[in-house]
């Protein structure tokens, strides 16, 4: 298991230290992440850990200590994460984990800690989760509403789909039975894949065979691009529609020339320059991907660096006022967070712009979303 202590600013991500107690102190707050920088979705956990370089050292005076370790993916690992965070670090905030069945784990363990918990992958938020858990990334019923409202106008009346077989598979499965249906959008066949499978040979014969106007894929990361590729091989000429997990530079470089004409719903971080002045994510993801890219290389922007990025705006704005409540390591402090996220109102960040309830814990709206299509290797506003 690898361990990170970093300033806010500086990730040592080459250095694994051992698993050292570290207890809060009033002077700082505690800030354990869990995400996943190894594994098949190491393509969401890598942004996610780098774009940390960028966020505040210190909030209203009082400094920040991130603890940063990797999980793989695996909800048992993020589950083990979290609990050292509870336990060894006494942490005040957790964030966590880069896929959906491990933010499930990490939400469990830090609503029965009583902890405030940023997922930075969708997962459901039930009445086990509502209290202490937000969720950082477009919620799936708002990215869905955009892409089959663009099914419909393009005469899309049936649909395949290929999703994980996982939880995530699962939200964007029923998302579309929910929405898509309701529209007059068929159903035409529905397969599952595995995140660590490295074919879909027999899932895609079958999609071709039912001969749907378009296809659903209901994946993230870099193995977004497998059924992406592998539709194109096979011959299949219809509209191809990806969602949100797969919206980064790596999915063009892994889908290569199948990536061309793809419809993939997208955060406004992936394309700030063609937001209006008046946008509120503007700003925000205009200063990260300026960052971003200045540090590792140009168009390396990625949905996923927002996700974490974005928790530090909204921290920014709801720790101050916490701080009135208590002292970090106090359970008056992780009250006081939890109160601030109900009543801070229009927290711009680079994806969106956050109004938390007690009963949104996404807090987001239209303006977190945008369609994208893919345009000679890069991505460009979707008609």
């Amino acid at each position: 298991m690898k361990r990170f202590y970093l300033s806010a600013a500086v990730i040592a991500a080459s250095l694994a230290l051992p698993a050292v107690p570290a207890l809060a102190q009033a002077n700082e707050i505690v800030i354990g992440i869990t995400v996943t920088t190894t594994g098949p979705a190491a393509a969401l956990g890598i942004p996610e850990r780098n774009s940390l370089d960028f966020v505040p050292k210190e909030i209203g005076g009082v400094p920040l200590k991130l603890i940063v370790l990797d999980d793989g993916g695996d909800p048992t690992a993020a589950t083990t994460n979290t609990r050292r965070f509870v336990t060894e670090s006494k942490a005040d905030i957790i964030m966590g984990s880069s896929t959906t069945p491990a933010t499930v784990a990490v939400a469990t363990v830090a609503n029965e800690a009583g902890i405030p918990h940023f997922g930075l992958a969708p997962f459901p938020i039930n009445e086990a989760r509502i209290k202490w858990s937000v969720g950082m990334p477009q919620p799936i019923p708002i990215m869905g509403k955009v892409l089959y409202e663009h099914m419909k106008a393009h005469g899309i009346k049936t649909v395949g789909y290929i999703g994980y077989s996982d939880s995530y598979g699962d939200l964007w499965f029923n998302d579309f039975k929910a929405q898509a249906i309701p529209m007059g959008i068929t159903l035409a066949t529905e397969e599952r894949f595995a995140r660590p499978d490295t074919s879909v040979a027999g899932q895609v014969l079958k999609l071709v065979a039912a001969n749907p106007d378009a296809v659903l894929v209901g994946a993230s990361g870099t193995a977004a691009a497998l059924p992406q590729t592998t539709l194109r091989e096979r011959g299949y000429k219809g509209l191809i529609y990806q969602t949100h997990g797969a919206a980064s530079m790596d999915f063009i470089r892994i889908a290569g020339a199948a990536a061309e004409g793809v419809i993939m719903a997208s955060g406004p971080v992936m394309s700030p320059e063609t937001q209006p002045d008046s946008a509120l994510t503007k700003k925000p993801g205009l200063a990260l991907n300026t960052a971003y890219e200045a540090k590792y290389g140009a168009n390396s922007r990625s949905q996923f660096a927002g996700h974490s990025y974005d928790a530090f705006e909204v921290l920014k704005r709801v720790v101050p006022p916490a701080l009135k409540a208590g002292k970090p390591g106090t359970p008056e402090f992780r009250e006081g967070l939890r109160q601030a996220l109900l009543t801070e109102r229009d927290i711009a960040a680079s994806q969106g712009v956050y109004n938390f309830t007690e009963k949104d814990r996404y807090g987001l709206d239209d303006r977190s979303r945008i369609i994208l299509t893919v345009n000679n290797g890069k991505y460009v506003p979707a008609k």
